[in-house]
């Protein structure tokens, strides 16, 4: 239980049947986890940590991680075979995918082949270099075909930490955010610990996943300590997050 009255107050603590819409446990198709035994092992210690809903994501991009519904459905069914009955009985799998914006996801966009997160929801993600040049036309034409994009981790995308301003756009153009909860700390840097603590305060974060990659960023969550301030905020994102996405 949350003890408010704690000079520290840890993460872990707010993540009770947490549902993580943003995770790379899949086996071996990405850059999370490399084979079934890493998998288990990430899924073992997530669950330690409170989460008990996972939605895997891996990537999916052209160039890198061409991955597709035989792919990752067959990563998924390699995993399930492996989980003993005792952790399958007490977590729920579910996977979708993250999607680069690049000229692939548009064609799959067009035959409407996507992995969803949850219903007509689809998370997404940008180059750490720049934005696609029509980005806006990319997230009007997700829209108009029935999907809600939720960007994943906007708090780390550098171009727009000087042009704070934009993200008020992207919220206008109804992109909603997904934070990745390793930014509440130091893990990808003070500019992107900056920025989080800016779009908590304008209440543009929608969502939170812990983007785990491997057993590294949950020793960081597990032993991350929150600002007193941001906790009553963050408690509203979790129970969010937990509504949206829950298969129960």
């Amino acid at each position: 239980m949350l003890q408010f009255f704690s000079k520290k107050l840890f993460l872990k603590d707010l993540l009770e049947d947490f549902v993580d819409i943003h995770n790379h446990v899949l086996p071996g198709i990405d850059d999370g986890a490399k084979c079934v035994k890493e998998a288990l092992s990430l899924i073992e210690k997530m669950k330690v940590l409170g989460v008990s809903q996972f939605i895997p994501t891996p990537h999916v991009m052209q160039d890198f991680y061409p991955n597709t519904e035989e792919t990752i459905g067959e990563a998924y069914q390699v995993l399930l075979e492996n989980l003993d009955s005792k952790l399958q009985s007490d977590i729920t799998l579910n996977p979708a995918a993250e999607y680069m914006l690049d000229s692939h996801f548009e064609s799959l966009l067009e035959n409407k082949d996507l992995f969803t997160l949850k219903k007509n929801y689809v998370l997404i993600e940008m180059s750490y270099f720049q934005p696609p040049i029509n980005l806006e036309a990319i997230l009007f034409k997700i829209k108009s075909q029935g999907f809600i994009p939720v960007l994943a981790h906007p708090e780390r995308y550098s171009f727009y930490h000087n042009n704070l301003g934009y993200y008020k756009q992207l919220k206008t153009l109804g992109c909603l955010f997904q934070l990745n909860l390793l930014s509440l700390g130091d893990h990808y840097g003070r500019r992107v610990e900056k920025t989080t603590a800016y779009l908590l305060d304008k209440n543009y974060i929608d969502f939170v996943g812990t983007d785990v990659h491997n057993e590294n960023h949950i020793h960081k969550l597990s032993n991350l300590r929150l600002n007193k301030n941001l906790v009553k905020n963050l408690q509203g994102i979790i129970e969010k997050t937990n509504t949206t996405f829950s298969v129960t």
